[in-house]
């Protein structure tokens, strides 16, 4: 079942947290935009459309109510339903985003072999997520049972990552990252670096 109730009762909290934390949201921006290939995308978890708005995703795959009428206002095209059964033919999409929702998966192996089942070959999946394994995602596992939307997640590594996408069957899986520093606490946008293990926003990508 999808974890969606505290996405649909807290989503003016959701929301204001890009807008405290602007720097680092921007950050983010960069750091998905720099791996993000062109084509016909979807962006699965597309919440309030925080990011497929401002990437020009124009379709989304959202299971909460509540964050589905917010993107629908902003012009993404919002179908209901979850990552581990997709409402796609197979073959039919360039490249999926995910953006910090694996942690919510019922199942990830099962979303992962969704993703390999609707992306066209040579198709790519990008995947932001927590690092478990950074300075500020051990920070974050220690605490997130006092967070209203983490509490139910699940973080990873970027070495998990890698090893349930080749699973899959996804092959040459790179990682990009940023947020070395507490969002809260940024001053200026952080710079795009390669590998894993400092930024906890990290970003997979990897092809059909």
């Amino acid at each position: 079942m999808a974890k969606t109730k505290a996405f649909d009762t807290q989503v003016d909290r959701y929301e204001g947290w890009f807008e405290k934390n602007h720097i680092a949201y921007e950050s983010q921006l960069n750091a998905v935009r720099s791996v993000l290939p062109r084509g016909r995308g979807v962006e699965v978890g597309v919440g309030t459309g925080r990011f497929a708005g401002p990437l020009g995703i124009r379709l989304g795959v959202e299971p909460s109510e509540q964050m589905r009428d917010i993107a629908r206002k902003k012009g993404i095209n919002v179908v209901r339903g979850v990552a581990e059964d997709l409402p796609f033919p197979d073959s039919s999409v360039d490249f999926l985003l995910m953006v910090t929702v694996i942690c919510f998966f019922d199942d990830v192996a099962e979303a992962f072999a969704e993703a390999f089942r609707v992306l066209k070959p040579g198709g790519s999946i990008v995947i932001a997520f927590i690092d478990r394994e950074t300075p500020l995602g051990t920070i974050y596992e220690a605490k997130k049972l006092e967070s209203a939307f983490y509490r139910e997640a699940v973080f990873y590594s970027a070495d998990e990552i890698r090893s349930m996408l080749a699973d899959a069957g996804f092959a040459s899986t790179s990682f990009v990252q940023t947020i070395c520093s507490d969002p809260g606490e940024m001053t200026e946008i952080e710079q795009v670096k390669k590998g894993s293990g400092k930024g906890v926003f990290c970003i997979a990508a990897a092809r059909k």
